[in-house]
């Protein structure tokens, strides 16, 4: 089975008070490739490989960055460290359809109550 010491970070997202004002930062002063914005309060960078994502506070995550790290067969690792102690605040599931992939997540606190998210990308047969 596979574990997080093995998963890369995939996606890391940063908590913006304004996603306007941070993704023209982020895309005209820092140089960082804009990939796409969902709505406006959503943008996606690529970092070097590693995905930023620009968003207003959800889901407890007001005041921090979130990791996603990629892992293979999310209801597996799932399962594992939620009978080892994590607390997920919900089962996999899939948030979005891209145009390859089916993107699946599952969002748990660490020890000191920051969110952290397993995510998948599930290719289509």
């Amino acid at each position: 089975m596979q574990t997080l010491a093995t998963a890369p970070i995939r996606q890391i997202a940063i908590v913006c008070q304004d996603v306007g004002r941070a993704t023209a930062f982020y895309r005209d002063t820092l140089g960082v490739p804009f990939l796409f914005a969902a709505g406006p309060q959503l943008a996606f960078f690529d970092a070097a490989g590693t995905r930023l994502l620009l968003g207003t506070a959800e889901g407890g995550a007001a005041g921090t960055s979130v990791l996603y790290f990629l892992v293979h067969n999310i209801e597996g690792v799932h399962q594992e460290l939620a009978d080892g102690g994590v607390r997920f605040l919900e089962a996999p599931h899939m948030i979005a359809r891209m145009p390859d992939h089916d993107l699946w997540l599952a969002v748990f606190h660490d020890s000191e109550g920051n969110a952290m998210a397993l995510m998948e990308e599930k290719q289509r047969v």
